[in-house]
């Protein structure tokens, strides 16, 4: 106080537009001092990118601008899926977008989960390898006279690619037939079952914060409730306004905000999608352990300890599903309750009680393939996820970062 004079302080208080905020002579030699790297966006490809480029080039002066107090997109909101793909999936994108492209994805997710086991020890992040499962039932929109064909056609597509481990000289199959197990997990109403190996479950958040910690131990800097403005492209590199006081200067901008992607850039085909997520309390004797598959991947769920985390939906409203609010509806979740009582817990159970419900917001688009690219001089995006972002952001972040200049 008696450095600035109490009358400069009581108006200062009752008239806070008189008074601009100057930054400290510290404050410019650091916070807002000019960057190599910029990203918007402290999720998991905005951390994988981070990652990357400070183990390729440690000299880099990196800063990663959050607008929450925390990740508040997809990364820490998610179902904690490892995500590897299910059967009716997979041959949904072949129709949708192509074989090529579909084994494109599928591979960046293969690798994508290789990378995270490499870097970070599964107790780290709580992840679980108890494989993914895809139910189908008998009236379905797929037709399961056809499981055990498709279950062929992919396994031999997608070994020779992915190169998975091999048993007596022979790859190892993505996929199997196991609708003998259903009776055994207790599901109703279910007429066929397909797993596969290769699908994991992790704490996501868990996996942030370590990305979070290892980027800012090699110096990496990261500005929480930090919103972006507006930014410019110039000769020198790229200007950002933001709610700071002062704008910051970067040689390279890259976007990885996903579903919030266009409101920095209109033009990209990026739409926001809300996955919604209920967790219930303790379920006595809960009798699978993974991750399951249901309706193309519409409804997801799968098993925290002995309680059931079950999402998605979202195909049952998906005009007001197209939103980047973090409410939940009551369609969806009385949906979701309904999909659990009549499909996944034994006829005649008691319905639990909910203990939580949440939402996140992915980016989805026209086709399942995420946006890598340069969108004007050393300005980049690396966006539109698909729900995939957890398998496929370490091989998207060295995608972009290969993109970039050094």
């Amino acid at each position: 106080m008696e450095h600035f004079g109490w009358v400069h302080c009581l108006l200062g208080y009752l008239y806070p537009k008189l008074f601009v905020m100057a930054i400290s002579l510290w404050e410019q030699s650091t916070y807002y001092a000019p960057k190599d790297v910029v990203i918007i966006g402290c999720g998991f490809v905005g951390l994988w990118t981070a990652y990357e480029l400070i183990h390729k080039n440690p000299q880099l002066k990196i800063t990663i601008l959050e607008r929450g107090v925390i990740p508040s997109g997809a990364s820490t909101r998610n179902a904690g899926f490892s995500c590897f793909g299910s059967v009716s999936e997979l041959m949904y994108d072949v129709q949708l977008m192509g074989e090529a492209n579909m084994l494109e994805t599928v591979k960046m997710r293969y690798d994508g989960l290789q990378r995270i086991q490499k870097v970070f020890e599964k107790t780290t992040i709580d992840y679980d390898e108890f494989g993914g499962y895809e139910l189908f039932e008998e009236a379905g929109k797929y037709d399961i006279s056809k499981l055990d064909k498709d279950i062929a056609y992919l396994n031999k597509l997608l070994a020779p690619v992915l190169k998975t481990p091999k048993k007596n000289g022979k790859y190892l199959p993505i996929y199997s037939n196991e609708t003998k197990q259903i009776k055994k997990l207790g599901f109703q109403k279910i007429s066929a079952l397909a797993f596969s190996p290769f699908e994991g479950q992790l704490n996501a958040a868990k996996l942030v914060l370590a990305l979070q910690q290892a980027v800012q131990a090699k110096g990496v800097q990261i500005l929480f409730n930090t919103e972006v403005k507006k930014f410019k492209s110039h000769k020198k590199g790229v200007t950002i306004k933001t709610n700071l006081e002062a704008p910051i200067e970067t040689k390279q901008l890259l976007i990885c905000t996903n579903g919030f992607a266009k409101q920095l850039v209109p033009s990209l085909d990026v739409v926001p999608a809300r996955g919604q997520v209920l967790v219930t309390a303790p379920i006595p004797n809960l009798k699978f352990k993974g991750t399951f598959h249901f309706d193309e991947g519409f409804y997801y769920f799968r098993n925290v300890g002995n309680r059931l985390l079950l999402g998605g939906a979202r195909n049952k409203d998906f005009k007001n599903e197209k939103t980047t609010s973090l409410e939940t509806s009551k369609l969806i979740q009385k949906t979701l309750e309904a999909f659990m009582m009549n499909f996944i817990l034994p006829k005649g159970s008691k319905k639990p009680k909910i203990e939580l419900r949440w939402s996140g917001t992915m980016g989805m688009g026209s086709i399942k393939k995420p946006i890598i690219q340069e969108l004007q001089p050393n300005v980049y995006c690396a966006v539109r996820m698909s729900g995939m972002g957890v398998a496929i952001a370490p091989i998207v972040a060295q995608k972009v970062v290969q993109l970039m200049k050094h």
